[in-house]
């Protein structure tokens, strides 16, 4: 299992900017880590689909994990 960040951003002009972040400490794959991510910061920010929010999703092992 790994660990992954997953980083939320808006982009305006062109330009991202980070509106969050969430990290999943155990995923079997980068795209389990990434749904999980989308589903948790949903429910963090109160909506029900995370592009209410953000306009894009940027997956990356966290540093420190056991990868």
């Amino acid at each position: 299992m790994a660990t992954y960040r997953v980083h939320f951003a808006k982009q305006i002009f062109g330009v991202p900017f980070t509106v969050g972040s969430v990290d999943i400490t155990r995923a079997r794959d980068p795209m389990r880590a990434l749904r999980a991510a989308e589903l948790r910061f949903a429910r963090q920010h109160g909506v029900e689909d995370w592009r209410e929010r953000a306009d894009r999703a940027d997956i990356a092992p966290a540093s420190g994990g056991q990868n």
